[in-house]
């Protein structure tokens, strides 16, 4: 053994699962990713939330969807989108695919609101491939300001 290994404690497998690098447990957590990885596998499309006094406002990034393929369901206070992106299957006589990087397959994404939702005013709207779900709050749970009198 040379003098340098000799003097460097030897490097344990510790966390293994992560690969020796604890810092990318962290920084992974919350960056969107595919649930299973890979063409044609589950993809969880990135969410931005905002909540105001009387609605929450969901956006969230559908790339190649159509329409008619997004599925949208609100239960037990649990928002679940579902939807579904398709491979061309187009033909070139004589041509072949030489790389192909676009992702294919199921999105799906559930959350948690902070609180009860009037499901029966919820608007969804799709635009350039991003889904914008205004989801107003039910009344009971609406902040409520209550006036205070000089006696």
């Amino acid at each position: 053994m040379n003098d340098i290994a000799k003097s460097t404690p030897a490097r344990t497998v510790g966390w293994g699962l992560f690969n020796d690098n604890f810092d990318d447990l962290f920084e992974s957590f919350f960056r969107p990713s595919r649930v299973a990885g890979g063409v044609g596998k589950g993809l969880i499309p990135p969410v931005d939330i905002v909540e105001t006094d009387n609605e929450y406002v969901v956006k969230a990034e559908l790339p190649g969807v159509r329409k008619d393929d997004i599925d949208i369901t609100i239960q037990d206070n649990v928002l679940t989108i579902n939807a579904e992106t398709r491979s061309e299957t187009e033909e070139k006589e004589g041509g072949r695919v030489i790389r192909q990087e676009r992702q294919y397959g199921k999105y799906v994404r559930s959350m948690r609101l902070g609180g009860e939702v009037d499901a029966g005013k919820v608007k969804a709207q799709y635009k350039d491939g991003v889904l914008t779900l205004t989801l107003p709050k039910a009344e009971e749970v609406k902040p409520k300001k209550i006036d205070v009198e000089v006696a």
